[in-house]
């Protein structure tokens, strides 16, 4: 990331925090940026960065959660020669590499005490020791913290240190979540579907109303980024010729041959009408046929024409009940 970060959304929700990162960006204090998961909170800490005064320093990142607290320590502050098993050479930590611009520690509840003890020292003086050297460093850099979780809560039960919470909370941008600012879900998921079928190098396809009732109606405990998924999976999904998006695939798991999936009784429009067997005469694969049509009909008439919901009830993927329908003749009006 070597620009502002693009930012997509007019909720008001949204554009307040938006506002508080555009005042807080160009003073040179430490802060959090605060969210549930996939709610963008490393788009809005390098857009602090990118509209500081060290927006051409260096914007260094590091996951505090991928890293065992040996290796963390070590690549947060460096390590001397001969520091430990394996360490031929002088390794610069981040800090040091980032010195003169931002240094954002996603995850950062993750961060062992010790480590959280010498982040605080970097804070509150500038100063950092390699791991294994004596010389004390001097370092120019601003810290932002990233975080997903309630970071009092966990200082007030001795998870987290609360003095570098006091540092850091200068002052905290809290995201809203998805559920939060509906009047950015279309959008997105636009211009998702956009982005998307560029790189399919395809036409972009529109969201029917039931698309977008669909994606209306969806919890989104996932944030932006399931919405992202969502939005981009359905797009790779959807065949070449289709220009209109009709059900939005949310659940990449959702199969009537799903493993996790307990047997169930079929739905009660999968019954023959009385197990009464075919006409007499009637050969057994015209009866398979017609009894395959019956189901297609009136599961169609139970979801008022909605071929992703009647295909759901039917057990069947949105794709499979249009080859389905096309197999056996039925239009439009096949719910009639």
């Amino acid at each position: 990331m070597d620009t502002l970060p693009p930012i997509i959304g007019e909720d008001p929700a949204f554009l307040d925090v938006i506002e508080q990162a555009s005042r807080l960006a160009p003073i040179d204090r430490p802060c959090l940026v605060v969210g549930e998961r996939g709610t963008g909170k490393e788009l809005v800490a390098a857009r602090l960065h990118y509209l500081s005064r060290r927006w051409q320093g260096p914007l260094v990142k590091v996951n505090c959660a991928a890293l065992s607290d040996t290796l963390l320590e070590s690549e947060l502050f460096g390590h001397e020669a001969g520091a430990f098993t394996g360490a031929q050479r002088r390794h610069l930590g981040r800090f040091e590499r980032a010195e003169g611009g931002t240094l954002i520690l996603d995850e950062i509840a993750n961060a062992s005490q010790a480590v959280q003890e010498k982040v605080l020292r970097v804070i509150e003086y500038g100063e950092l020791e390699r791991v294994g050297g004596a010389a004390t460093l001097r370092v120019d850099v601003r810290v932002i913290g990233v975080a997903n979780v309630d970071l009092p809560k966990r200082a007030a039960e001795g998870g987290f240190r609360a003095d570098l919470l006091d540092r850091l909370a200068f002052d905290v941008l809290t995201l809203p979540p998805l559920r939060a600012r509906p009047g950015d879900i279309l959008a997105l998921a636009e211009a998702f579907a956009r982005a998307m079928a560029g790189d399919l190098e395809r036409p972009a396809p529109a969201f029917s109303p039931a698309a977008r009732a669909q994606l209306l109606g969806h919890g989104w405990p996932g944030n932006v980024r399931e919405l992202r998924n969502a939005s981009e999976r359905t797009v790779a999904r959807l065949p070449r010729e289709a220009t209109v998006i009709e059900t939005v695939v949310i659940d990449p798991f959702a199969s009537p041959w799903c493993l996790a999936a307990a047997p169930a009784a079929p739905p009660a429009i999968l019954s023959p009408a009385d197990g009464a067997l075919p006409p007499e005469g009637q050969p057994f694969a015209a009866a398979v046929a017609a009894y395959e049509q019956g189901l297609l009909r009136r599961a169609l008439a139970a979801a008022e024409g909605n071929q992703g919901k009647a295909a759901q009830a039917l057990g069947l993927g949105y794709h499979q009940f249009r080859r389905l329908l096309a197999r056996h003749g039925l239009g439009p009006g096949a719910e009639r």
